[in-house]
């Protein structure tokens, strides 16, 4: 028997034109192709996506939604596009619904220590402008230039200072959001402690779109510290004693900024990207900051280094020179990727078992034949290896998923999780199971069928 269509696409596109009265639809294919298709998604999915909804306001997104409703149609949210588990690449017959045009800062008050933000808003530009008011945001992701606000809360975006002033979870007081079925709530608020109700707010961060578009968020800012910033480098034999470093100076009471570790093989590509020349130190490399911490705190890091046969040792208060190691660091991405195909993970595991860890994927990667190139966050137990192979090899080489397979279950048997700041999308909704167990996991189904009960809302990501 022929299946045919109730409604054309002309139907849909101007029934849905009619409704997104501030923002704009596009149906052209260049759009489309530049928004909805991913060489990662399987063949049913990968496939041109209805229109991208490009709102400027709150009404725009009510006005995408209701569509999605009546025609049954799944609702992509997407921004800056910057997401690393296909948390946002456009599904075939979707509406993508972009807020990055809504991207203003409404406020900046220095008094009650927050600012309000669409979720367009950069990372980057939101903290610029704090500055200026001698206020900083601390959340810092690899993407702070690019990201925006509203992702970096889809995700609970991380960074190289969660260690000291945590995830994005850490500082977001309040959001406002449009659930599946029109409706716009306020979860939170501007105050620092909140305990009434159920605590909304921070069920939508980390929520990846999927129980509902964020049009607003209250954030935390803090006051810039006084003092000097120190940071520096150290060298170790390799990233187990790393990590046994980074365990001594994160509970010796100096409240490090940065703890950020990179093996041999990443100095080694950084050196090639940069025309640097680190790798000549010692094989693992570890840049620290201090961003208040004084000539104490210093002494105590110094003394803790030199414990831990620390070599190499170099210490700068000259803020281009931290800049460029701040630079530093944040290209490590584009260097290891540089040249080979790649995929970088993010796993989190107790400090305790950061040293483990970093032995285990050594191990593993020398075992399996595999080139892993690890670095991450140390300061937090947030671990980020890059598995690569050569560019002519167009598909996954079986090796590289027996050890990213391995790989998640060593972080489970750590108690650790296989998502410590990039979320879970596409990649990786199939673990839930083994990392959530069975109740947990049919728990997280419930709460999505209770904000989005027609499971229109970025489908098949976060949870399967």
């Amino acid at each position: 028997m022929t299946v045919f269509k109730a409604f054309s696409d002309e139907e849909v596109l101007a029934d849905l034109k009619a409704q997104v009265t501030d923002g704009e639809v596009f149906t052209d294919t260049a759009t489309l192709n530049k928004y909805s298709f991913s060489k990662n998604l399987s063949d049913d999915d990968s496939g041109l996506a209805l229109a991208y909804v490009q709102a400027q306001s709150t009404k725009d997104i009510q006005g995408t939604l209701k569509i999605a409703r009546k025609y049954h149609i799944p609702v992509v949210p997407q921004a800056q596009t910057t997401s690393t588990v296909i948390g946002s690449d456009g599904i075939t017959g979707a509406l993508i619904l972009s807020t990055a045009k809504m991207n203003h800062i409404l406020e900046i008050s220095k008094e009650d220590s927050l600012a309000v933000v669409e979720p367009g808003v950069i990372n980057g530009d939101l903290d610029k402008a704090a500055r200026e008011q001698g206020m900083f945001y601390a959340p810092d992701p690899g993407s702070k230039p690019i990201s925006g606000i509203g992702g970096n809360v889809a995700t609970n975006a991380g960074g190289m200072s969660t260690v000291k002033y945590g995830a994005t979870k850490d500082n977001v007081l309040g959001v406002k959001v449009v659930l599946a079925d029109g409706r716009e709530v306020q979860f939170g608020g501007r105050t620092l402690k909140q305990a009434f109700g159920y605590d909304l707010t921070q069920l939508m961060v980390g929520s990846e779109g999927t129980l509902g578009i964020v049009t607003q968020v209250i954030v935390k800012l803090l006051p810039i510290p006084l003092g000097t910033p120190v940071m520096g480098v150290a060298f170790f034999e390799n990233m187990t004693a790393l990590a046994k470093a980074v365990t001594a100076i994160r509970i010796s009471g100096v409240y490090p900024t940065m703890l950020e570790a990179l093996d041999g093989h990443t100095v080694e590509a950084l050196d090639r990207y940069e025309k640097t020349h680190y790798a000549q130190a010692s094989a693992a490399m570890l840049i620290f900051k201090l961003d208040n911490g004084g000539d104490a705190s210093m002494a105590v890091v110094k003394k803790l280094l030199a414990e831990h046969a620390a070599t190499n040792v170099t210490i700068t208060t000259k803020p281009s020179e931290q800049a460029d190691l701040e630079k530093l660091r944040r290209d490590m991405l584009p260097a290891v990727f540089a040249g080979q195909n790649h995929i970088m993970e993010d796993m989190a595991v107790p400090l305790s078992q950061l040293a483990p860890l970093m032995d285990y994927i050594q191990a593993l990667g020398e075992r399996l034949g595999v080139s892993i190139y690890t670095a991450g966050h140390a300061g937090d137990g947030n671990v980020h290896p890059t598995l690569v192979w050569p560019k002519e090899v167009t598909e996954v080489p079986d090796n590289v998923i027996q050890a990213l397979q391995e790989m998640f279950h060593k972080t489970l048997e750590l108690g650790g999780t296989i998502s410590g700041e990039h979320a879970v999308g596409m990649l990786k909704n199939q673990w839930n199971n083994a990392e959530l167990g069975e109740d947990v996991d049919q728990i997280q189904h419930q709460i999505k069928a209770l904000f989005d009960p027609m499971n229109l809302l970025n489908p098949k990501r976060k949870i399967n």
